[in-house]
């Protein structure tokens, strides 16, 4: 069953998931520890902090994706390195595309994550602590497992928005089929070509069951963790 789509199109249903895909992985890790600052850390500069680790959600994307590109640009501070020394460059491709898809969903698993985590009883972690555990034995058996299920509604969430990201892409990678050419950006192109309104309408379609999909599950996983958990 092909829905109608063309194999351009599949392509570009194919890279959605990819690059949102690859983006929870590279930004899971680094949001969970960057919660757990936020939510148990207590230092100066902590709500500057919270503060950038939100900006994505109100500045618009593209300028996200400028900063991006400024940053990671073959002439970036961080990208011209990358590109002399390593031979690694991420204007304009699939990794481009990821990276800009992980900032822009960042914030979303840093909340999720945070909720968890402040959820979690202390009172359980003092327990261990007095028993013995030292901290990376309270935060294995204890902690984390009490918090996963903010971190897999987060994780969840971050995919599907990742799917639906749009400006910081185009800025930062470009609109290249094939290569950074998402379900958002195929559905912007086939607005701009003369009889493309069927494609974009395949495509919306498509895009939004996916999204849907996507917020239901993490619903259903948050809600079944903290069944198993014993709490709710």
């Amino acid at each position: 069953m092909n829905l109608g789509l063309s194999a351009e199109e599949w392509q570009a249903v194919r890279l959605s998931l990819e690059v949102a895909s690859r983006s929870v992985a590279v930004s899971l890790l680094p949001a969970i520890g960057i919660a757990w600052l936020l939510s148990r850390g207590r230092f100066p500069g902590r709500m500057l902090l919270d503060a950038l680790v939100h900006l994505p959600l109100v500045v618009p994307p593209v300028v996200v994706g400028w900063g991006l590109l400024m940053l990671f640009g073959i002439r970036g501070p961080i990208g011209g390195p990358l590109h002399d020394w390593f031979g690694i460059r991420l204007v304009f491709t699939t990794e481009g595309a990821a990276l800009a898809t992980a900032v822009m969903s960042f914030p979303l698993i840093v909340r999720a994550v945070r909720l968890g985590l402040d959820t979690v009883d202390t009172g359980l972690e003092a327990a261990a602590r007095t028993l013995g555990a030292g901290p990376i034995d309270r935060f294995v058996t204890i902690t984390l497992p009490l918090m996963s299920p903010g971190i897999l509604a987060g994780a969840v969430t971050a995919f599907a928005a990742g799917l639906g990201e749009f400006g910081a892409v185009i800025t930062f990678a470009s609109n290249i089929p094939g290569e950074t050419q998402t379900l958002p950006l195929a559905i912007y192109a086939a607005t701009q070509t003369a009889g493309g309104e069927a494609v974009a309408a395949r495509l919306a379609g498509i895009s939004f069951t996916l999204a849907i999909a996507g917020l239901l599950l993490a619903e259903v996983v948050a809600r079944r963790m903290y069944r198993l958990l014993g709490r709710a």
